[in-house]
């Protein structure tokens, strides 16, 4: 089984004691014996106060909820918000009793899902403030061999795109705290617990853990490996299966033939998925109680299956077959940048003119990407 930082503090007792802890968790801060890794670490040492991201404390928060701090606290310790209407930043009254910075979150490896802005944020706070980060690192559950889709460019930048990373980006958040703290020479002293026994070319399901879902709609690893390209959806008018238990797996529109789709995405020729026809009545979401149809995926082999190739092919698989009811969705309330530029981190989602033309420029910019990050690997 791998050790994750939160089960390995014993070893590294100096870099807590002594320190008034902030603690950034939330449901998938647990040890291996299912315990939150705050009440570890209360019962540990001294934790003034937790800090919750998108989704909350407990992980039940929808996609994009905001939650206020105040007068929330949890065994007594104050709660705050990182996720609210003001901001996912830290105001400085959050850490005036606070020496030290604590990061433990199950990450999902894929640069729109908003933990590791909230952890780059972090280190800026601490940085800013003066206060030591500490990470408890834990594994890239998509592995740390594969780097895929492109890198975020100038003006792109947001909550869902912070970092010039790529979309698959093979870091585990220790080894994104390194690079992140030497590019911008953050003056705040990082500190790294980390694993034990996890190697790069280890997906989740090698790991020996249980899968806690780190967000609602990420229950099932298959989910997982499925959202750093179906996840490209939520920037259209087509279903990506939220409402639904299938979500990011299940893809559709009222306006889609199923059959013909599914056709069409088995004769791609995309390694370790099948594609079966589907029709599904989101519960929520997009289409809420009107029925979709579309295709959902089974991925066959985790270890070949390149969800990035994959969520391109199909969008534009969509894009040309109903090219009169197709759309991407215009920018939301308050942002100037289309919710796909967001997402894709520049205009060429919908721009291009083909999924070959995005799959090979998104080819080269992760191989790229890759070679950049090589010097802040912790694992080998």
């Amino acid at each position: 089984m791998v050790l994750n930082g939160i089960d390995r503090i014993c070893d590294f007792d100096s870099l807590f004691k002594g320190k008034k802890l902030g603690v950034i968790t939330s449901l998938s801060g647990l040890s291996k014996d299912f315990i939150p890794s705050w009440k570890i670490l209360a019962g540990r040492y001294t934790v003034r106060a937790l800090f919750a991201p998108e989704h909350g404390l407990y992980g039940c928060e929808d996609a994009g909820a905001v939650w206020e701090s105040g007068k929330k606290s949890v065994s007594g310790i104050p709660l705050y918000s990182l996720y609210r209407h003001d901001g996912q930043d830290f105001k400085p009254a959050m850490l005036t009793d606070i020496d030290a910075l604590v990061y433990d979150i199950q990450d999902v490896g894929v640069r729109f899902y908003t933990y590791i802005s909230t952890l780059i944020l972090a280190m800026r706070a601490a940085s800013a403030q003066g206060k030591d980060f500490i990470i408890l690192d834990r594994p890239n559950p998509l592995g740390g061999i594969k780097t895929e889709g492109n890198i975020v460019k100038k003006d792109f930048e947001s909550f869902v795109g912070m970092y010039p990373l790529c979309i698959r980006y093979g870091l585990t958040a220790a080894e994104l705290a390194r690079m992140v703290h030497s590019e911008e020479q953050l003056r705040c002293p990082l500190h790294i617990v980390p694993m034990e026994h996890w190697r790069r070319d280890m997906l989740f399901t090698e790991t020996g853990r249980v899968w806690i879902p780190p967000s609602p709609n990420l229950p099932h690893f298959d989910n997982t490996l499925a959202y750093p390209g179906t996840a490209l959806f939520e920037g259209t008018d087509v279903s990506e299966g939220r409402g639904t238990a299938n979500p990011f797996t299940l893809i559709g529109a009222p306006y889609i033939d199923a059959e013909q789709l599914a056709d069409t995405m088995n004769a791609a020729g995309l390694r370790g998925v099948h594609f079966l026809p589907a029709r599904f009545t989101p519960s929520a979401s997009k289409y809420a109680g009107v029925p979709c149809r579309g295709v959902q995926l089974f991925i066959t082999d985790y270890h070949t299956f390149e969800p990035v190739k994959t969520g391109v092919t199909l969008l534009f698989a969509v894009k040309t077959a109903y090219p009169d009811d197709f759309r991407f969705l215009p920018p939301a309330e308050g942002n100037i940048l289309a919710s796909i530029d967001r997402l894709g981190g520049d205009s060429l989602l919908r721009t291009a003119s083909s999924a070959a033309e995005v799959c090979s420029i998104f080819e080269k910019e992760a191989e790229s990407f890759y070679r950049h990050i090589r010097p802040f690997f912790i694992y080998s």
